[in-house]
């Protein structure tokens, strides 16, 4: 995932749309100031400690390189090891920028969104930041060579570089699907009589599976590494809606659990409609 500019697309989009905040008609949404820019600052903090966990990540050593062997990897992953196309990645991102600007351009074409514009743009922000909190601290905290690693082909500085050794699990897999089912998760909020739903549940599927598959194909990740940031990213741009839709009387409970083998706690949430 490139860093740099996701999150530089993220403030700008909070900035460009912090004055539509307030909101007179209708919509499905709740938010509020001191409720949910807590939480944006929050998950930016952890976003910049992942960013600098991963930025003092160590490369392989020689020794360490020359210790990996495709049979020890994980059996749905062993086929793909090696796996290097420097045009597949170059093409994965065609699909992930556009992924984050369908969000607001749904947003300003959709008639039942248009005038909501900043606060479904508030909780696009926060959902992008807690898939990109989950991504940077799990990247940065977790080693795991990327399929190139195991390409003998490639230059020994490019498989022992620390940026090969973050393959788990797929950033910009996560990111697009955050992105995409947002876009649809808040369309069939706007839009609960539409015809047109299927069609945009099928396409918010179907993009994150493409760039999946690009990362794939360009060695980037493991089948493993892109089933996770899929179902993370997924999780991430259908729940944050869903947590703020003013018909939900939510209920967060964390009780001790006690039996005859064990003893720990309970976390029980539920949704009311």
């Amino acid at each position: 995932m490139n860093s740099k500019s996701f999150y530089t697309l993220l403030i700008a989009l909070t900035f460009l749309f912090q004055t539509s905040w307030a909101q007179e008609k209708i919509s499905p949404y709740k938010t509020k100031f001191k409720t949910d820019a807590p939480i944006v600052a929050g998950l930016v903090g952890l976003n910049v400690l992942g960013l600098s966990i991963i930025k003092n990540k160590d490369e392989l050593t020689l020794a360490e390189l020359n210790a990996l062997n495709k049979e020890d990897v994980f059996f749905i992953d062993r086929g793909t090891a090696g796996n290097f196309s420097d045009k597949a990645d170059k093409d994965s991102y065609i699909p992930f920028y556009a992924s984050f600007a369908a969000a607001p351009i749904m947003a300003f074409l959709n008639k039942n969104q248009r005038s909501h514009t900043g606060q479904v743009m508030v909780l696009f922000v926060e959902t992008m930041a807690v898939t990109g909190a989950a991504f940077t601290l799990t990247a940065g905290l977790v080693d795991r060579s990327r399929p190139l690693v195991y390409n003998t082909n490639l230059p020994t500085a490019d498989r022992i570089d620390k940026d090969a050794q973050r393959s788990f699990f797929a950033g910009h897999t996560a990111a697009t699907a955050a992105a995409s089912f947002f876009v649809a998760k808040v369309f069939q909020d706007f839009n609960p009589d539409s015809k047109a739903k299927p069609y945009v549940w099928a396409a918010a599927a179907a993009v994150p599976a493409t760039v999946g598959y690009l990362r794939l194909k360009a060695g980037k990740h493991f089948l493993s590494d892109n089933i996770l940031g899929y179902a993370i990213g997924a999780g991430a741009g259908i729940l944050v809606p869903q947590l703020h839709k003013k018909t939900n009387q939510t209920n967060l409970s964390l009780t001790p659990a006690m039996g005859f083998n064990y003893q720990g706690l309970s976390l029980r949430y539920q949704f009311k409609h």
